[in-house]
């Protein structure tokens, strides 16, 4: 009935503004989805967010890598200060999270591992030691 693939872009976005849907393209560099058993993992995935009587809805457009749980190399873990990284005491730092740091926070690998090694491995609060 609605095919869409044939209608003008243009006349497409004119028709969702009419039914009071407002359409965001995101400029996401990654996105994480976080599963029981997994990691989705997208990263340049096209982001675009639909709002539409009062409910955001996502559509993520990408290829997505899968790798385990807690590996612990997610952007995403600088916004929600990763519990993973809360657990361990003796714990090596991983590679991956001191040049995650040292990137976040204009450093070099030694300070953002001696500052991840502080904050026992709180990738966020490592980064907010350094700025």
């Amino acid at each position: 009935m609605f095919g869409g693939g044939g209608m003008n872009p243009r006349k497409m976005k004119q028709m969702m503004k009419q039914m009071g849907i407002d359409v965001t393209e995101l400029d996401a560099e990654e996105v994480v989805i976080k599963t029981a058993d997994e990691e989705l993992v997208f990263t340049d995935a096209q982001v675009t967010r639909m709002d539409a009587q009062g409910q955001e809805t996502y559509q993520i457009v990408g290829q997505p890598e899968s790798r385990e749980l807690g590996s612990g190399d997610d952007a995403s873990a600088v916004e929600s200060a990763d519990e993973s990284s809360d657990e361990g005491g003796d714990e090596e730092i991983p590679e991956s999270d001191v040049e995650l740091v040292a990137q976040r926070a204009g450093v070099g690998k030694s300070d953002a591992r001696e500052a991840l090694e502080a904050e026992n491995g709180d990738l966020a609060a490592a980064i907010s030691r350094l700025e």
